[in-house]
């Protein structure tokens, strides 16, 4: 569904990608995982087509994104930290998403209703927690029935009850046979999320591999200490 094939970026000195290539097939709900400067963010713009590569290419459904800027109609994107007007309420902001979009299929509003965004939409952005434009900004993502989702760091800052309703969102929409990826530094939260993982460091892909290909490779089971015993292998050959 989306590849990047030897995908390499310069900023400056700083080669953020290093002729990466790698696939997201859907059905998967995938972990972009690794350490802060490894390229993830990166890789995530220019999936968006918010960075263009120097070198090689990204498609999506077989189509190079580059000469096919439609494709973003397919995606929702949940950055880690959303910025809105201050002046415009909750309402305001779905309003003007939906003007924008202008899409005929029926909207998702799942989340809306489970995070009791419809009973704040007079609510002014500039007075919200940041916990609360989490929730909007996770409303957005799936507002459109997009074929494909890109959440990053979506946890962050939800409490336990709305971090719960995330994950069985994004559970049932993977059962949809969408593709889900996640970047996320709270690796215990991935454990029943995730099929694969694709891990980066400096630049490069370490490796792409299903959640039990890592398990067995690692011997242990939880995530978060399967990644902490690949990153201190990585130190050591480096």
């Amino acid at each position: 569904m989306i590849i990047a094939s030897n995908v390499t970026k310069k900023f400056g000195k700083l080669k953020a990608l290093d002729n990466v290539s790698t696939f997201c097939n859907k059905g998967e709900c995938i972990a972009l995982i690794g350490p802060n400067g490894s390229g993830k963010t990166t890789l995530i713009k220019s999936i968006l087509g918010m960075v263009v590569p120097d070198s090689g290419f990204i498609t999506f459904k077989d189509k190079n994104i580059l000469h096919h800027w439609q494709y973003r109609d397919e995606i929702g994107y949940m950055p880690q930290i959303g910025r809105y007007p201050d002046n415009m309420t909750i309402g305001q902001v779905l309003s003007m998403m939906k003007d924008i979009r202008n899409k005929k299929n029926t909207l998702d509003e799942d989340l809306i209703h489970s995070f009791s965004l419809h009973q704040l939409l007079n609510k002014r952005m500039s007075t919200l927690s940041g916990g609360t434009r989490q929730k909007v900004s996770a409303a957005l993502a799936f507002l459109f029935d997009p074929t494909v989702l890109i959440l990053d760091e979506p946890t962050a800052g939800l409490d336990p009850i709305a971090s719960e309703i995330l994950k069985e969102k994004i559970i049932a929409e993977k059962e949809k046979g969408k593709l889900v990826l996640i970047t996320s530094h709270i690796l215990s939260e991935l454990d029943d999320l995730v099929s694969r993982i694709i891990y980066m460091q400096d630049g490069k892909l370490v490796f792409h591999k299903s959640i039990e290909a890592v398990r067995e490779d690692t011997g242990e089971v939880k995530l978060s200490k399967a990644i902490a015993r690949v990153m201190s292998n990585q130190s050591m050959v480096e």
